[in-house]
């Protein structure tokens, strides 16, 4: 697992999961002010058997690095890392929606809600909120034999468990996907290596995914026991191959860049897609719901990369560099949040 491998496709991978993402959020945004649907629907159609499950098992591949880490630091890593930039931006972004909230419940009733967003992951955010969790949850069950651990995992995700918890129902249904990154680190790194090997048999594995995926997702059978267990693997193991086929290329570039700062954009994509929003559609410019979604989807990556690097090396910097003061190991410049 060199550094180059990462570079060649695992930051692709991750800028392909983080775009599909914002696209989903993007899409969905628009569709609901405008009550109609367009193309890019169908395209987030397509990518709900897997879109989840390959953002957390791309996140569970590089864990066998750190994961025998004394716990300070793996805690400090993979925890409080994260448990920082969710309150920031959990924050922030009730600044934005706290007036809306007063308005409509009350002041006591909003406020409320943000100190509940403390254990109920609140919009966007949860998808941070979760990643701690899996990290540690890993962790203490390294000991267990991994084939009983993946079944367990497996079995929680076949299960229809609906609590009302988000923590609990998408624990149960995604951490099968983190540990099998995990677990399986070796398998995606051959199968990588047998897609650079032979591209023109992965490109027809490819293509045989993307039909059968298409297929299932029209038939309305996606979500179904099992069939959303396996969809989302092989949707996985597809976004590893794509990853891996436009590696070195020149195009790939930006992709690889996007997946370098997924984290800067996953925290930050919601201003920029909001004010993209209101203003075409306001603007009545363009009317294809598609094209509106597509444009929102470019803006709000865009914007995020933009204000990432507007305050980098200013005051405002630690809203994606967490502060050395916010760390549990002392003696450590500011980290950078990949």
């Amino acid at each position: 697992m060199q550094d180059q491998d990462r570079i060649g496709w695992i930051d692709n991978a991750r800028g392909i999961t983080i775009i599909l993402v914002v696209m989903m959020h993007s899409t969905l945004g628009v569709e609901a002010v405008l009550g109609r649907e367009g193309f890019m629907h169908y395209a987030v159609a397509f990518a709900t058997p897997f879109r989840i499950p390959a953002f957390f098992l791309i996140s569970g591949l590089l864990l066998a690095r750190t994961i025998d880490r004394p716990w300070r630091a793996y805690l400090d890593g993979k925890v409080v890392h994260f448990v920082y930039f969710y309150v920031l931006w959990l924050t922030i972004q009730f600044a934005f929606k706290f007036p809306a909230f007063a308005a409509e419940r009350g002041m006591a009733v909003a406020a409320g809600l943000y100190l509940e967003s403390l254990v109920q992951p609140f919009g966007t955010l949860w998808f941070i909120y979760l990643l701690p969790v899996f990290f540690v949850v890993t962790r203490l069950v390294r000991g267990l034999p991994p084939a009983l651990v993946w079944a367990v995992a497996a079995a929680l995700e076949i299960a229809p468990i609906e609590t009302g918890s988000v923590v609990i129902d998408e624990f149960a249904s995604r951490f099968v996907f983190f540990y099998s990154g995990h677990v399986l680190a070796s398998h995606a790194f051959r199968w990588s290596a047998f897609v650079r090997a032979r591209p023109a048999v992965a490109s027809g594995v490819l293509a045989l995914w993307a039909i059968l995926n298409a297929v299932l997702v029209q038939a309305g059978v996606a979500a179904m026991p099992f069939v959303s267990l396996a969809l989302g693997g092989a949707g996985a193991a597809a976004v590893i191959a794509v990853a891996t086929l436009i590696a070195g290329r020149r195009a790939a570039a930006g992709l690889a860049a996007i997946g370098c700062q997924s984290l800067a954009i996953y925290l930050a994509f919601f201003l920029p897609m909001a004010a993209a929003r209101v203003a075409l559609v306001k603007s009545g410019f363009i009317h294809d719901a598609g094209t509106i979604a597509l444009l929102t989807t470019i803006v709000a990556i865009a914007g995020a990369l933009a204000i990432q690097r507007l305050v980098r090396g200013t005051r405002f910097d630690v809203l994606f560099v967490r502060p050395a003061f916010f760390r549990l190991r002392s003696g450590y410049k500011l980290a950078a949040q990949r």
